[in-house]
């Protein structure tokens, strides 16, 4: 039953949970409509309190919990439920990806409408926990808790979904391994006792804003720390106590960011002590990895995702190969040495100059970048030119490809494409729109980040 307060439910008793659907959030059925509950797991049985309606649909969170389902398990993390980066802790890893690989399946289904194509058992992550690369956390003046909202005092921690000025101070993050939790901890300290201002999200008052950590596999790591102001005696304080503390940081980085928002965007990034970059190994290539630069965030599951790409991309020693949106060029100097070219492409102009750093870092001869908007760059005349693809690496962003990307690919007569998604529903829609010229041969998901609901998803494709 439900509880009306101005002619709309508030809260729902007694609720049944049924499945889990997009989103990683859970699914029942009311007589008011649908409930979409953050938090909870099939089987378990609550009283709802409603967040939000939209769209004659209810979103809620848990109140009470009358019963647990059986699926349910501790959560690790004693932040779970708060900061919105684990969603799934609650529910058994092998139950996680069982969900992922059916929403795959799903999507693929019922929004591609393919029919035929091999179905691979999801490749699992063989560590559940500690497997971020990097972190970024958030200064804030004040601090967010579940009770009293923000009237805690001097976060350092992520944001709460949805509100910018919300900021839940972490703890431990279980996600990344034990010496960012020291890095984290001694940095908020520090800074404390420096009476560093800790930065207001709402008044853009205060001078520490931000903290980024990367980590490679050598267990290297880069700090880069973010002032609102430049006060060279108090930051550079902070600064050197953080040097003194961890001979492991290769690459101690600081900027002054005056911006409205806290992205590295257009901000110069300057060495307090170190290179500006660190570099990751992945079997025998090198990558330089800056502080503004994107890297596949686990990198022992990247691994096995570039392996599987190529492995499944059939390379030629004769082949053309377009990476379409390479970004720092990972994907394409991992294949290059199958194939007789290499054609990058990239929106964002750092990550070309990125690509191209690396593959003369890896004495790379036979791969090309070229930075511009993918539905401008790639025209007939660019494939005329730059060479008629044979085989089509596309890896785009969650919104997937542009309508005019699509119609290029299948001018291109390319007669393979491995698309690589990190949204099975924006996928499916292009492959639906791939199918006049494409069948779909296959598909492959890898969990790259275990107890939340992101999925990447690989689909092969041959011309029909």
């Amino acid at each position: 039953m439900g509880r009306k307060v101005k002619n709309r439910i508030s809260a729902f008793a007694n609720v049944e949970i049924e499945k889990i659907v997009g989103l990683g959030n859970c699914l029942a059925h009311t007589s008011e409509g649908p409930l979409f509950i953050e938090h909870a797991a099939p089987g378990d049985i609550a009283d709802i309190r409603v967040v939000q309606y939209k769209k004659k649909v209810y979103y809620g969170k848990i109140a009470t919990l009358h019963t647990a389902s059986p699926m349910r398990t501790e959560p690790v993390c004693e932040h779970a439920g708060i900061c919105g980066g684990c969603k799934w802790q609650h529910i058994p890893y092998t139950a996680q990806l069982d969900f992922k690989n059916k929403e795959v399946i799903d999507q693929i289904s019922r929004v591609a409408k393919q029919e035929d194509f091999e179905i691979n058992p999801i490749l699992g992550c063989e560590e559940q926990f500690e497997y971020r690369n990097k972190v970024e956390l958030t200064f804030s003046e004040t601090e967010y808790t579940p009770i009293h909202t923000d009237k805690g005092e001097n976060a350092l921690g992520f944001h709460v979904p949805g509100r910018f000025d919300w900021v839940v101070d972490i703890n431990n993050c279980h996600l990344t391994p034990p010496l960012v939790t020291q890095i984290q901890r001694f940095v908020k300290a520090q800074a404390l006792h420096l009476e560093i201002p800790f930065y207001n999200l709402k008044t853009k008052q205060g001078n520490i804003r931000t903290l980024l950590i990367r980590r490679n596999l050598a267990g290297e790591y880069m700090v880069l720390v973010s002032f609102a102001r430049n006060v060279p005696e108090v930051n550079n304080a902070l600064l050197e106590a953080i040097k003194n503390q961890f001979p492991q940081i290769a690459s101690l980085l600081y900027t002054i960011n005056n911006k409205a928002n806290d992205t590295l965007e257009g901000l110069e990034i300057l060495s307090y002590n170190g290179p500006l970059f660190i570099t990751e190994q992945l079997e025998n290539l090198k990558y330089r990895i800056q502080a503004q630069s994107f890297f596949q965030t686990n990198t022992n599951q990247a691994l096995k995702l570039y392996q599987l790409v190529r492995n499944l991309a059939q390379i030629k020693p004769t082949d053309t190969v377009y990476d379409l949106y390479t970004g720092t060029g990972s994907i394409a100097l991992f294949l290059a040495h199958l194939a007789a070219k290499v054609v990058g492409i990239e929106y964002v102009q750092a990550a070309v100059d990125d690509a191209l750093q690396n593959a003369s870092d890896n004495n790379i001869n036979n791969c090309q970048f070229f930075a511009g908007d993918m539905a401008k760059v790639l025209t007939a005349e660019f494939m005329q030119k730059n060479g008629q693809p044979q085989i089509i690496i596309t890896d785009p962003p969650r919104s997937g490809m542009h309508d005019a990307v699509i119609q290029r690919i299948i001018e291109s007569e390319a007669q393979r494409i491995v698309y690589v998604s990190c949204n099975p529903g924006t996928q499916a829609r292009d492959i639906q729109l791939l199918a006049e010229a494409y069948k779909l041969i296959s598909v492959h998901p890898v969990d790259m980040f275990p107890h939340t609901h992101h999925i990447e998803n690989i689909a092969v494709l041959e011309r029909i």
